[in-house]
């Protein structure tokens, strides 16, 4: 597995983390411990560099949080933010979040990874989901499509 997949797996899971406490409290700090993946065994990054990557996903998407919360939700077509799992909010939160402030990243990483994470840990039907919405996003961005 890439370093990327893995440090946007990390990430994912993180923010999966933070969530239970924010929806829990409205806190939105990240807590203490999070950002060093220790809770991670084998796939802890091992070093200062390795942990760059999950850490700016995680940090980004949390300061952003408004933005990005609002961005999934003008895309979301007959749902609500608060009723969507936490695996797919996870996903859709940390890949919102680098389509709109990580323009390095091409578009399509950013979908083909989700779509790769929403496999692995969310429901059959996860990963079809996830694409719908984050291509919907990116094409808003892109000036292709205006939400409705």
């Amino acid at each position: 597995m890439a370093s990327r997949r893995k440090g946007r797996i990390l990430a994912f899971q993180a923010l999966f983390s933070w969530d239970a406490q924010f929806s829990q409290t409205g806190d939105a700090s990240i807590q203490e411990g999070l950002l060093d993946f220790s809770w991670a065994d084998e796939d802890a990054p091992r070093n200062e560099k390795s942990a760059a990557f999950p850490r700016l996903l995680v940090t980004g998407t949390v300061t952003h949080i408004a933005d990005v919360d609002s961005m999934i939700q003008k895309h979301l077509e007959n749902w609500e933010l608060s009723r969507l799992n936490k695996v797919d909010l996870s996903v859709l939160r940390m890949s919102v979040y680098t389509l709109m402030f990580q323009s390095e990243t091409p578009p399509s990483v950013v979908i083909d990874e989700a779509v790769e994470i929403s496999r692995e840990f969310g429901t059959d039907d996860s990963y079809r989901f996830i694409n719908g919405v984050l291509d919907s996003v990116r094409k808003t961005l892109s000036g292709e499509a205006v939400p409705k």
